[in-house]
């Protein structure tokens, strides 16, 4: 099939590439020059693993990016994976949604084939029929006859969106017609997965639920953990009896600094908002955010608690990145934990394998090293804030430190006397 993705981002880039991988056509538009020559060349601009070898065994072959929407008519699937980031009250922001439909829109005006419209993008309950639909058709001059309109939710997490993309728990497509949905299905021919079929409102808020039940996960096992701390009980033993439970499962009972990353601190405060636009007050998904914003401070405090004022003393910082695998800093929780150590005067040595270039746009004066060891150098404790594979192999690194007190704000390290922001 000949697709096409508006947006060359996290989900458009890992989308597109997959969709080549599997067998199709696939053109991605996006704005950025310096991506679309790295795009073209086979270099992925973000780091995901996977990706590259994708890009070199696609690009030239069944994948191109460019900056403008000529030579589209004969698309078959338009794929519009655009930001939707945060506006200042936490609703979505559609901007770059309506002028993806828009620029589709005058790109298909002339053309003959049924074409189908869907979008990849994280957008409110009625988005698609509201601001897509018809601003599309109204850019085209087209009728909704000759073309379908669907959304198809991603859910690919950072560090393992190719394998999550080549087994996903499901498939989600909701559509306007059952010709649009069908279209849609062959774009996944080759995914052996469940797949549902929605109205197009129900495929937006399946992605805005699971999601923020997911955060819900997180910030209920932090709430469990801070009780645990003071209780002299190892929250995770207790979250691992609690998994067993068949009804509730294992994943994203960790406790510790909370979520951060693109995803789930954007929608729970999207899904709030238009709650709150429909006059329900969402109370269970606001205490979602009032414990996550909370647990970065508390392992401050109780980095405080071991050694006293932070003013003038030496930091290590072991992660910087929301989640391990990934470059991405985006909400992590170790730009507030910066932030409060530098507000108190703390002294900053940082490491993460990934994240250090992404971090400098934040904070481009902090002490960023090569090594964990590096960083660990003299350094009067230690917070371990991103689950690193690698951080599980430091052991006589810490014994550079000045003196060895360690915090984790995720528990990844295995050695004696360490302590942790939950546990």
């Amino acid at each position: 099939m000949k697709i096409t993705v508006v947006g060359g981002g996290y989900v458009g880039l890992v989308s597109a590439a997959c969709f080549a991988d599997l067998g199709h056509n696939v053109t991605i538009i996006e704005i950025d020059n310096q991506k679309i020559d790295e795009i073209n060349k086979g270099i992925p601009p973000i780091y995901e693993d996977g990706l590259e070898e994708i890009l070199k065994a696609t690009v030239g072959k069944s994948l191109v990016s460019q900056a403008d929407y000529h030579d589209l008519e004969d698309t078959d699937v338009f794929f519009i994976c655009v930001g939707t980031p945060p506006q200042d009250d936490g609703s979505a922001n559609l901007t770059y949604l309506s002028q993806a439909a828009e620029s589709i829109g005058t790109a298909i005006r002339g053309a003959k084939k049924y074409q189908v419209i869907t979008v990849k993008s994280t957008v409110p309950p009625g988005t698609t029929e509201s601001v897509v639909l018809p601003g599309l058709l109204r850019s085209s001059g087209r009728t909704e006859e000759s073309i379908g309109f669907c959304m198809n939710p991603e859910f690919l997490r950072e560090g393992r969106a190719i394998d999550d993309f080549k087994n996903p728990d499901r498939i989600v497509i909701g559509g306007n017609t059952n010709d649009a949905i069908a279209l849609v299905k062959q774009v996944y021919a080759g995914v052996s997965a469940p797949l549902i079929t929605t109205s197009i409102k129900a495929a937006e808020m399946i992605k805005y639920t699971s999601n923020s039940f997911l955060a819900m996960k997180i910030s209920f096992s932090n709430e469990i953990g801070n009780l645990c701390k003071k209780l002299g009980i190892n929250v995770y033993e207790v979250m691992n009896g609690v998994g067993y439970d068949h009804r509730i499962n294992p994943h994203f009972l960790n406790a510790g600094l909370g979520f951060g990353g693109s995803c789930f601190p954007k929608d729970v405060m999207a899904l709030i908002r238009l709650a709150e636009k429909n006059n329900e007050e969402p109370i269970l998904l606001k205490s979602v955010i009032t414990v996550n914003e909370g647990q970065p401070e508390k392992i401050v405090s109780l980095l405080t608690e071991r050694i006293g004022a932070l003013s003038d003393k030496h930091i290590a910082i072991l992660g910087l990145a929301f989640k391990d695998n990934t470059d991405d800093v985006r909400d992590s929780r170790s730009i507030p934990v910066i932030q409060s150590l530098l507000k108190k005067g703390a002294k900053i040595t940082a490491y993460d394998p990934m994240a250090t270039e992404s971090m400098k746009r934040y904070y481009p004066n902090l002490n960023y090293k090569q090594t964990a060891g590096e960083a660990l150098e003299g350094a009067d404790a230690c917070l371990v804030l991103t689950e690193w594979p690698e951080f599980k192999a430091i052991d006589s690194e810490f014994n550079r430190m000045k003196t060895k007190v360690i915090i984790e704000g995720r528990r990844i390290l295995s050695l004696d006397g360490i302590e942790g922001v939950c546990w």
